[in-house]
C-alpha cells in the first residue's frame, strides 16, 4: 500500500477543516421556521414553494436579521413540540398565543388578529353560534388537529356535553368531513374558512364569531436572544408598514 506523505496528511486535514468551519458558518446563517402549509392565506402551496403571510414575514425578519430562511411542511399538531425541542428555530402557522403554549414555548409580539369561525351547510339548522351552546344541543363538530378551533371547542362545548370533536390533521379533511355529511360544522380561523367556502358551492360561514385570538411566533425558551431579536425586527416592519402590507397582499377588504 502506498504510503501518504505527513504533508499531504496536514493539508487534507487544513482543507476538511476549512469545510467544516465553512459548514458551520453556513448553518449558523440560517433560520428555521416550522409551519403547516395548509393554511391559506397565512401558508400554503404555489406550485411547489410554500407563500403566505407567515412565509412573507418570516422572510422579511430573515432579511432584517441577516439570515437565510428555511421553511420546514410538517403537520400542526408538531409545530410547538419542534421549537420546544429545538428542532426549528421558530414556528409560525397561524399560532394563537395560550397559557397551554406558553408553557412549552416563548411567543413574539402579535403581528396579527385571527377570527375562529363556523362553517355549516347552506340550509343547516344552526345559524349562530349561541345554537352550539342551547340547553340540549348536540353536534359533531370539525376541527384541525390542536389548533385553537379544536381547543375552544374541546373546552366550550365538548367538556361541557354539547358536542363530539372529530380531529382532523388537515383542515381540507375537516372540510371534506362537512361536505361527506360526516359532521355538522367546521370551527377554523376565518381567513381559512373563506377560501374553503369559495372552494365548496354550498357552505357558508356564521356571521357570529366563535373566538378573537392574537397570533405570533413561537421562539424556544432557551433562545431570549433570538426572541429579541424577532421582536425588535416585527416592531420595525410593523412601524414601517411592511407587516401591513403583506397581509393587504393576501386578505381583501371582502
Amino acid at each position: 500500500m502506498k504510503k501518504i506523505s505527513r504533508s499531504v496528511v496536514l493539508l487534507l486535514a487544513a482543507v476538511l477543516a476549512v469545510s467544516v468551519f465553512a459548514c458551520g458558518k453556513k448553518d449558523g446563517n440560517k433560520l428555521t421556521l416550522a409551519t403547516s402549509a395548509d393554511f391559506p392565506p397565512y401558508e400554503f402551496y404555489r406550485n411547489d414553494q410554500i407563500v403566505g403571510i407567515d412565509a412573507e414575514i418570516a422572510a422579511a425578519i430573515a432579511d432584517k436579521l441577516g439570515l437565510e430562511l428555511v421553511i420546514e411542511d410538517i403537520d400542526f399538531d408538531s409545530v410547538v413540540l419542534s421549537v420546544e425541542t429545538g428542532k426549528y428555530d421558530i414556528a409560525m402557522a397561524g399560532l394563537t398565543v395560550t397559557d397551554e403554549r406558553r408553557e412549552q414555548v416563548s411567543f413574539s409580539m402579535s403581528y396579527a388578529t385571527g377570527v375562529q369561525v363556523v362553517i355549516v351547510p347552506e340550509g343547516s339548522p344552526i345559524t349562530s353560534v349561541d345554537d352550539l351552546f342551547e340547553d340540549g344541543a348536540f353536534h359533531d363538530i370539525a376541527v384541525q388537529l390542536s389548533t385553537t378551533g379544536d381547543l375552544y371547542s374541546t373546552w366550550d362545548l365538548e367538556e361541557e356535553g354539547l358536542a363530539f370533536v372529530d380531529r382532523y390533521t388537515k383542515g381540507t379533511d375537516a372540510i371534506l368531513a362537512l361536505t361527506t355529511g360526516k359532521v355538522d360544522c367546521v370551527i377554523i380561523d376565518n381567513e381559512p374558512a373563506k377560501a374553503f367556502v369559495r372552494q365548496n358551492p354550498g357552505l357558508k360561514i356564521l356571521d357570529t364569531e366563535f373566538a378573537v385570538e392574537d397570533y405570533a411566533i413561537a421562539v424556544n425558551k432557551d433562545k431570549s436572544d433570538l426572541l429579541k431579536k424577532i421582536d425588535d425586527a416585527l416592531r420595525e416592519l410593523i412601524a414601517d408598514g411592511t407587516v401591513q402590507s403583506i397581509v393587504d397582499k393576501y386578505i381583501t377588504a371582502d
